[in-house]
């Protein structure tokens, strides 16, 4: 129930902040605003303002818009002719256009602050065993490493507070296709030496769990067994939930991300190994025999058990003053924007894969995640989406305000507005692209749906 609630939750505020842009600029410019809608469709809610603006909510609440008095949509009386949107000078039209996505850049900004201000709890950024064959592994992680810095060219740095900066980090490198330079020391702080992880060699993968593996950056923590699936290899075998695993086959376990290795190993070819485990149940050591069953994920087979293991990772918290909080916002709002505005592009050039587009399925399950994680964990999502929501805006696709900022440009440049017959080509040819984009995101989360991805 709450991820339809966080997503609801989330699409009312966006789009609200959004269309709230686009009306106090309008009014602010004199513009005469007849209708301001949440959703589509049958009304649900009606109040007409002070000023004559109608405010409706509807039963769809998939988007939202302003309707402004405007000579090319209807008759508009003499007397109100000054107030008609296509009245006003240019710099007025185009600041009421770009005041929507502004809008939701400004409240990314103040999400995005205001958890750098409140601050969490995270996991300290003192790494786990990393799988086999993984970059981490590659290039010379090993338990115990504590990753105090990072660097996308090995020359400018970014302090790493803890986990979570260090994963954004790594998936900002996926996406733009580059290397990630990493300072670290051992986990009590001591010495000091590079890495290099080739992220770069994964620029075209999606982010599943067989990519997680692949990378294999993980907290360091203890071999506890924290769940067990029902009807899966570890149910099977006697596995329980608190099981502490002191060694498979005779090797002696540090860490879940030994354990985890392990597991993965256990195969001869296709087929599956049978392992000897020893546990601590209840101050007791237990033997027992998993068998892990092979299974396809991501067009690959892999050992699994249908276990977590793992204890939390030590934490630590991060939190700023309010000055720095705010910079720290405007910083990482400005990032993101830059960031997906890269990835556009290597996806046009074909550089990065169609599959990372995510349409409302994707959202929606991102939203009941970060809101079961807290409060905190849900402003952050908040401010990543709505910062979306403003570049997306942006783009120069007819239907789009990007695509009307464009008009404007024409118009300045050239001294004449688009003419009404192109228009509606471009109308025609903008609604057909976002369509495609539709589609193309919704196929890819049934495809997430199904495991096909």
């Amino acid at each position: 129930m709450i991820t339809p609630l966080a997503f609801l939750a989330a699409l009312a505020l966006l789009i609200t902040i959004h269309e709230w842009g686009h009306y106090r600029v309008a009014r602010a410019c004199g513009v005469k605003v007849l209708r301001f809608s949440i959703g589509f469709g049958p009304v649900l809610w009606r109040r007409v303002g002070r000023d004559g603006t109608e405010f409706t909510l509807c039963a769809f609440p998939l988007g939202g818009y302003v309707r402004m008095l405007d000579e090319r949509d209807g008759l508009v009386l003499p007397h109100e002719r000054a107030q008609a949107f296509n009245q006003r000078p240019l710099r007025q039209r185009s600041a009421i256009v770009a005041a929507g996505p502004a809008a939701n850049w400004l409240l990314a900004i103040v999400l995005f602050a205001a958890v750098a201000w409140l601050g969490s709890e995270v996991p300290k950024a003192v790494l786990g065993t990393p799988p086999a064959g993984s970059l981490a592994e590659r290039a010379g992680l090993r338990a115990g490493d504590w990753v105090r810095a990072v660097s996308h060219d090995g020359q400018s740095w970014d302090e790493v507070q803890a986990m979570p900066d260090l994963m954004v980090q790594v998936a900002k490198a996926q996406a733009l296709g580059e290397a990630v330079h990493l300072t670290i020391s051992d986990a009590s702080g001591h010495g000091s030496r590079s890495a290099r992880l080739d992220i770069d060699q994964l620029a075209s993968r999606t982010a599943d769990r067989r990519l997680a593996d692949d990378i294999g950056l993980f907290p360091l923590s203890e071999p506890l067994i924290q769940k067990v699936t029902p009807g899966e290899p570890a149910a099977a075998a006697g596995i329980q939930v608190g099981d502490r695993v002191l060694s498979v086959d005779g090797r002696a376990v540090a860490d879940a991300g030994q354990l985890r290795d392990a597991i993965l190993r256990a195969r001869d070819g296709d087929q599956p190994r049978t392992m000897v485990w020893q546990v601590e149940r209840a101050g007791q050591v237990v033997e027992l025999t998993p068998t892990p069953a092979i299974v396809q994920e991501g067009g690959r087979s892999v050992a699994r058990l249908g276990l977590y293991p793992g204890s939390a990772p030590e934490r630590v918290l991060v939190s700023y003053g309010l000055l720095d909080s705010i910079g720290r916002g405007a910083q990482q709002s400005w990032d993101t924007a830059v960031t997906m505005i890269r990835v556009i592009g290597r996806m046009l050039v074909g550089e990065a894969s169609l599959k990372n587009l995510g349409g409302p399925v994707a959202i929606a399950g991102a939203a009941g995640q970060s809101a079961q994680a807290g409060l905190v964990p849900y402003l952050a999502f908040l401010a990543s989406i709505s910062m979306s929501l403003a570049v997306l805006n942006l783009l120069p696709l007819p239907m789009l305000d990007g695509g009307h900022l464009m008009y404007h440009l024409f118009e300045g440049l050239s001294g004449r507005p688009v003419s009404e017959r192109w228009q509606q080509q471009l109308q025609r040819v903008g609604l057909l692209i976002l369509m495609l984009m539709m589609a193309l995101a919704l196929s890819n989360d049934v495809a997430r749906l199904a495991g096909w991805h």
